[in-house]
């Protein structure tokens, strides 16, 4: 029974959380930018908003609260899906895809909503920081959904809670970052990149979001890459042996490492360093779906079905 609350509570979450866009949405569409006015033979500029655009923005500025208070209901039902999950099934709950998309995917969110806090300027950019988590959750609930059940032997280990869970909660915050420099080059950028980026935070913002992010989420990535090298030790006999899915994550350490010593560096900092992150976020959505889907090795650990 806990097995099937923790569905309908995944359920729950992902419809919440398409609501919290629709609602940022709406928000993003109810404000209107004055262009500015030429008046007299001067042609002097007014920017003096319309009366009548003042209680269109009240009613933007309430749906955006109302988007945040919402993804927060969403973060509550899906953290109680992941526990009645653990529940149910009588483990840590991220022994298979649907479960690491899951936490994943809470980390993300979690992370967001916390950096909300710290840069409020970037609310706006809420509609495209939740779009791949809903995509992810969605894939994670239908074409990766497992049921309930014991994990597989080779998961038995109490290293399981220790790297998985360092890697899941790494993986959303580089998620997050990974989506704020795509932004960022969207919104710096011209023509149709920048129309569509127009009602989006700041260049400025959206850089400070992605390197924020990734200044607490490279040390923890670090963390679990180390933590996962001790495991296969204790495994496997030996740290390292080169399996695809340990490449692959080595590869998107050395983006990473890359993207900060960019962010140091003149003339890299800002357009270069979030092209950089883009690749870094590449790199792990292929770890993710082509290494553990496609590629046969040590780590698979897919468990679809």
């Amino acid at each position: 029974m806990l097995a099937q609350y923790s569905d309908w509570f995944y359920i729950a979450a992902v419809a919440v959380y398409v609501l919290a866009m629709v609602l940022h949405a709406y928000a993003q569409a109810a404000v209107r930018t004055r262009r500015p006015v030429l008046v007299g033979a001067g042609g002097t500029p007014a920017d003096i908003p319309a009366a009548e655009e003042q209680p269109a923005r009240a009613v933007g500025a309430r749906a955006a609260n109302m988007g945040v208070s919402v993804a927060v209901l969403g973060a509550l039902l899906h953290l109680a899906s992941i526990v009645a999950r653990g529940l149910a099934t009588e483990r840590w709950p991220l022994g298979n895809m649907y479960e690491f998309i899951s936490m994943i995917t809470f980390a993300a969110v979690v992370t967001w909503l916390v950096m909300l806090r710290r840069v409020p300027a970037a609310r706006s950019a809420a509609p495209w920081v939740l779009l791949p988590i809903v995509v992810l959750m969605t894939l994670g609930g239908t074409a990766l959904y497992t049921a309930a059940g014991p994990v597989m032997p080779a998961l038995r280990s109490y290293w399981l809670p220790v790297h998985v869970t360092a890697i899941a909660i790494s993986s959303g915050l580089l998620i997050v970052s990974g989506v704020a420099s795509i932004l960022f080059l969207l919104r710096s950028g011209s023509g149709v990149p920048a129309a569509i980026a127009e009602r989006m935070p700041t260049a400025d913002v959206l850089d400070r979001v992605a390197y924020r992010v990734m200044i607490v989420a490279f040390p923890l990535y670090t963390f679990a890459v180390v933590a996962g090298a001790v495991w296969a030790e204790a495994a496997w006999g030996r740290f390292w042996g080169w399996d695809p899915k340990e490449t692959v994550a080595f590869v998107a350490w050395v983006i990473y490492a890359a993207y900060l010593h960019a962010r140091a560096t003149a003339g890299w900092r800002t357009g270069r360093a979030a092209w950089i992150n883009i690749a870094g976020l590449t790199t792990m959505i292929f770890n993710l779906f082509f290494i553990n889907l496609v590629v046969a090795g040590l780590h698979s650990y897919a468990g679809v079905g």
